[in-house]
């Protein structure tokens, strides 16, 4: 039996226009994929692959030049977004960033207060919520991204490269965030070029090229085709 969809993508094209010329450069080239529910689910791929546009499609931030995007969820304030890049209002507290996300989430009082103090508990960041996210590090800053990704509560995640500049201490603490987030039901979708981390994270994998999916499917088949993640990708992208 078929898990029911978190998110469904069909035949999804982006085209932009670039330059002085408007020249037309096609960034999606007809992608299909599909996420089921409590999927913990990488999508990978080289640079200019396509990964961060099919999200922004999926997140309807972008408009597709042509293709389906269909949400098992009930409608987009049921999804929580960490972009890649991701931009902060540093003279404000951990605390009273996420209370302004929660206000434009219509949260009332009582329920933002305490889903604020239960975010920060739930991302390690209890001792600094009061400190001005300009003093806050990398890490902080990518972990204060998960919590106003999360503070709607939220059935599907799509985080953007989640791991990107982070040291050793800050990669296991975002991971832990993304077990927890599986554990309690949640669907999970990131981007990542740290192979290592989807190997331990994920259950499922499309691997994208030049716009187009061109492989998806478990880790363990994945695995059953080359020694590791790393040489199984190798594989599919240079093929």
């Amino acid at each position: 039996m078929t898990e029911p969809s978190a998110l469904q993508i069909g035949g999804l094209r982006k085209t932009v226009h670039v330059g002085f010329r408007r020249r037309a450069v096609e960034i999606l080239k007809g992608v299909d994929l599909r996420v089921a529910e409590n999927d913990v689910f990488g999508l990978l791929g080289p640079n200019g692959a396509g990964k961060t546009t099919t999200v922004k499609v999926a997140l309807g931030l972008m408009r597709p030049s042509a293709g389906t995007v269909e949400l098992g969820v009930d409608g987009l304030s049921h999804v929580g977004y960490l972009p890649e890049n991701p931009y902060f209002y540093d003279y404000l507290s951990g605390r009273e960033f996420l209370g302004f996300c929660a206000r434009l989430f219509g949260l009332d009082a009582g329920t933002r207060g305490d889903r604020v103090e239960s975010l920060l508990r739930d991302v390690g960041l209890e001792a600094a919520a009061g400190t001005h996210l300009r003093k806050y590090s990398k890490g902080m800053l990518q972990r204060i991204g998960i919590a106003q990704a999360l503070v709607n509560d939220p059935e599907l995640v799509l985080l953007d490269e989640p791991m990107t500049g982070l040291d050793p201490i800050g990669r296991v603490e975002v991971k832990r965030i993304i077990e927890s987030l599986h554990e309690r039901g949640k669907t999970v979708l990131f981007n990542s070029h740290i192979l290592s981390d989807v190997h331990e994270l994920c259950t499922r994998i499309a691997i994208m090229r030049e716009g187009r999916v061109i492989w998806t499917g478990s880790v363990d088949e994945a695995l059953a085709e080359a020694p590791t993640l790393e040489d199984f990708f190798m594989q599919v992208v240079t093929a």
